[in-house]
């Protein structure tokens, strides 16, 4: 993470929100738009698009193109961006480098895996029985939503089988990769690591609010509510190892938890 301690302008937490919110968005869009594309591209030649070809173009497109691809191009792109805005802003130039920490975890940074996924499953466990607890005592529904792929998942449960490997080998990494790596690392240049995480977090969660089918609009606020524990558990990991691994890991193996015990329940339960 680089810093422009030093070098500081009233405009810049403005520059730093705006280009975080818009780098994080723009990767899922860009992801979603390739999806579609190519979805209708198979259709046109002949090629039924299944629910597992679905979600394996999702996959590609989305957390590889959209989320890792963006985040990359951005760490390359990034001295040359800088150096146009703070021009044209009138803002000091630096010669700064963006970085993304990232290295094969070691005792430690294993360690902080392991607590971090615990917690992040806790939390999670922790936001659900608070929505059921309050439904029960209240005596209403909230009616939240469900994750799409969840869903095609409970329509399909061969999918899910296809999404427990690939959140561990490509959700956590590309959206770690774009969420902790760039949009908290940006933010992390300007901001305290607290205000860097929660924002991120906070952010992260709510662009989850397009992955959901049906509920009610409070109910789906409920539940970006609850997503938004995981989260900060994966910022504050990325903030104390300084290595992007740490959290796609923690990331990837809470998902394919979920979908596991979404497999487990479907077909079994």
């Amino acid at each position: 993470m680089s810093s422009d301690a030093g070098r500081w302008s009233p405009i810049l937490p403005v520059v730093a929100i705006v280009s975080a919110i818009g780098l994080g968005a723009g990767g899922l869009f860009l992801g979603f738009l390739l999806t579609i594309v190519g979805g209708l591209a198979l259709t046109l030649v002949g090629i039924e698009v299944t629910p597992s070809l679905g979600i394996v173009l999702s996959l590609v497109f989305v957390q590889g193109i959209g989320c890792a691809g963006v985040a990359l191009a951005y760490v390359n792109l990034q001295p040359d961006i800088r150096s146009v805005v703070r021009r044209r802003l009138g803002v000091p130039i630096d010669a700064s480098q963006f970085s993304i920490g990232a290295r094969i975890p070691g005792l430690r940074e294993g360690i902080v895996v392991v607590v971090g996924y615990v917690l992040a499953f806790a939390g999670a466990l922790a936001g659900a029985f608070t929505i059921t607890t309050y439904q029960a005592l209240a005596g209403t529904d909230l009616e939240t939503g469900t994750n799409q792929a969840a869903q095609i998942g409970m329509e399909n449960p061969e999918v899910l089988l296809l999404l427990i490997p690939a959140s561990i080998l490509l959700i956590g990494p590309g959206e770690e990769l774009l969420f902790r790596g760039v949009v908290q690392g940006r933010l992390r240049e300007v901001f305290s690591p607290v205000t860097a995480i929660v924002t991120t977090s906070v952010v992260f969660a709510g662009l989850h609010w397009f992955a959901l089918t049906g509920g009610s609009a409070t109910g789906n606020l409920v539940s970006i509510g609850v997503l938004v524990v995981p989260s900060l558990v994966f910022g504050t990991s990325y903030e104390y190892t300084d290595n992007v691994v740490v959290p796609a890991l923690i990331h990837g193996i809470y998902n394919a938890t979920l979908f596991s015990l979404l497999y487990v329940y479907i077909v079994f339960g």
